[in-house]
């Protein structure tokens, strides 16, 4: 059988719960540096102004949105990171991908690196469609995960130094192309690193929009 969000997510925020010092202390790869910046790039070609980060942890990325700019919300499932984001001056909720709490076409942009890697298959076509209703027509949407390659498989991860271990699905590049394309049009698709590290970086949009 397959698993559900809600199965799982009671599990993963005690384990984000756990790990927010830990995670907050860390610094960031390069090539994630770059992969922002390229986003925040396009956010300013199409005059995006306001932003959602959905899964945003300790909200490092939001602080880098926010001082760039940006009017930026951050929600994440774990009450222990929202409270570092707020702790950065960052307007932040506790909500779970499939409680996003907004109004329709609230946003200009959405980003969301490394968390939906956490959703079930079966659940992640509700999740986009969730993310893509509070965008506004022709709003931005990142979607970065680990996957492809030797990474194509759901379940909980054992050896996982968060306690309780996270359940992760990984998807090959069609796969997740072919999910993204449910709620959104593709502007760009481009895989980093190999093995355990790739990563799958989509850059979306709703409706019509300029070019990417």
């Amino acid at each position: 059988m397959n698993a559900r969000y809600h199965e799982v997510v009671d599990s993963l925020r005690s384990s984000y719960d756990g790990r927010a010092a830990q995670r907050d202390a860390r610094g960031k790869a390069p090539w994630k540096l770059a992969e922002r910046a390229a986003f925040l790039e396009r956010l300013r070609a199409q005059d995006c102004r306001r932003l959602l980060e959905v899964g945003a942890g300790t909200g490092q990325d939001s602080v880098f949105f926010q001082e760039h700019g940006l009017e930026v919300v951050a929600v994440d499932l774990s009450p222990a990171m929202v409270a570092r984001c707020r702790e950065k001056g960052v307007e932040a909720h506790v909500m779970d991908f499939l409680g996003l709490d907004f109004p329709p076409g609230s946003f200009d942009a959405v980003y969301a690196l490394n968390c939906l890697l956490h959703v079930p298959n079966s659940d992640l076509p509700t999740v986009l469609d969730r993310i893509a209703s509070v965008l506004r027509p022709g709003g931005l949407f990142f979607l970065g995960v680990y996957g492809g390659g030797t990474l194509t498989e759901e379940g909980v991860f054992e050896d996982d130094e968060h306690d309780p271990p996270r359940f992760f699905s990984f998807r090959g590049d069609e796969q997740l192309q072919d999910f993204a394309r449910g709620a959104f049009e593709i502007v760009d698709f481009h895989v980093v690193g190999n093995g355990d590290n790739r990563f799958q970086s989509l850059t979306l949009r709703t409706g019509r929009g300029g070019p990417g």
